[in-house]
């Protein structure tokens, strides 16, 4: 159900030491970097990223699909219900070739996103 989630830490650098050190006896580390954010996971899965802002600001939260249908069903939905568009249904290929994700600010101010990493 839950492909990642990111939340906002107040000091990037101290924090990214601090996760890299916790994580990994659980054998997550750091996966993947840029523009301030820090994605830790399992090797080649970035699944909890950090990011410098003000903690118990808005999160980010990714909910996995099993296509890209999916994904464009569930930024219509959201957008009926709603949502704000914070992204529309696309490939993002400065993730990865064939990450397909759409984005929508929740209700509460979430970035919630639904993506496909299948071609």
């Amino acid at each position: 159900m839950i492909d990642h989630l990111g939340i906002a830490v107040k000091d990037a650098a101290t924090s990214r030491e601090f996760y890299a050190l916790a994580l990994a006896p659980l054998g997550y580390g750091v996966v993947m970097e840029f523009q301030g954010h820090v994605g830790f996971g399992p090797p080649g899965r970035p699944q909890f990223w950090i990011s410098e802002g003000a903690p118990g600001s808005p999160l980010h939260l990714a909910f996995a699909a099993p296509n890209r249908a999916a994904v464009d069903a569930f930024y219509a939905a959201a957008i009926k219900a709603g949502a704000r568009d914070n992204g529309p249904p696309g490939l993002r290929p400065h993730y990865h070739s064939h990450y397909y994700g759409a984005f929508v600010i929740d209700p509460n101010g979430h970035n919630t996103e639904a993506v496909c990493h299948a071609s």
